[in-house]
């Protein structure tokens, strides 16, 4: 399935000014307001054949030029079977920054969304276990967000102190 045939299917199923596309090099986006990026990734994987999350990233937009929103939320989808890729990128806010959770439909989700929650802080309602996965589970920030100091907050004084055994 060509990019022009999965743009008509979005096209034909949510409307033509339901999303806004881009291309830069061979890297293609489709941009979705977030109530519906489920219902998009469901078509994506369903009718278009992008059977793997291959990504999933987040960007904080925090004092950005011209940025209308805080954050954005990035899924990189592959079809296995032809090597095509698509991004899909949403945009959420605070102080609320949730997003319906994409592991009903792609089980590699689990972690992805977990980094996301744990880097940024955003929520993703319907995850099976959503909890920190890099940083202490005590830790009471999110240290990708671009209004976390670069040294920290002072939180470093009670985690434990790790020293290379002596051998």
């Amino acid at each position: 399935m060509t990019h022009d045939d999965i743009l008509a299917r979005l096209r034909e199923r949510f409307g033509a000014d339901s999303f806004a596309t881009s291309e830069f090099r061979d890297n293609k986006r489709v941009v979705v307001p977030a109530e519906r990026v489920y219902a998009v990734l469901e078509c994506l994987k369903a009718a278009c054949g992008f059977d793997m999350l291959a990504e999933m990233t987040a960007v904080d937009y925090l004092r950005y030029p011209n940025a209308k929103d805080r954050y954005v939320v990035a899924y990189c989808l592959l079809d296995t079977a032809t090597g095509s890729r698509l991004v899909v990128k949403t945009f959420v806010n605070d102080p609320d920054p949730v997003l319906p959770s994409a592991y009903p439909l792609w089980k590699s989700a689990d972690w992805l969304e977990r980094e996301v929650y744990d880097m940024y802080g955003i929520q993703f309602d319907g995850h099976p276990d959503l909890r920190r996965i890099l940083m202490p589970d005590d830790f009471a920030s999110h240290p990708l967000r671009k209004d976390y100091p670069l040294r920290g907050k002072g939180e470093r004084h009670n985690l434990p102190v790790l020293t290379r055994a002596e051998g």
